[in-house]
């Protein structure tokens, strides 16, 4: 997704988070669902960041059967995530990363939750 595109969808969708992820989700005219992600620096350096993404991309790609289709969606991680080791602030070394079950728990949860708002 473009930069343009992202802003669209910043602008026009529904927002939902939870814990872990928020997931804005806007009504798109390509017949198809698309996803942008994006992930701070606050995660760690480029390797740990880009884990999280390819986590995120893929729990996105298992549901795209269940998924209603002609939609953006565009998943950012929750800043609270990198503060959830015993509820303090930690350094960027010890941000724990969410295991893939994790992420496509909150993926599936926010998407059945954003879908009812769109109807």
């Amino acid at each position: 997704m473009s930069n343009r595109q992202f802003r669209a969808v910043l602008t026009n969708g529904v927002r939902l988070s939870d814990e872990l992820l928020t997931l804005y989700m806007a009504k798109n005219d390509c017949g198809y669902p698309r996803l942008g992600v994006s992930v701070g620096k606050s995660f760690g350096n480029a390797v740990a960041r880009n884990r999280l993404k390819r986590r995120l991309r893929e729990a996105f790609r298992q549901s795209q059967g269940l998924i209603p289709e002609d939609f953006d969606y565009l998943l950012m991680v929750s800043p609270r995530w990198s503060k959830r080791v015993d509820g303090t602030a930690v350094s960027k070394k010890s941000v724990r990363q969410p295991t893939f079950e994790q992420v496509k728990a909150s993926f599936s949860a926010l998407v059945t939750a954003a879908a009812g708002k769109t109807r």
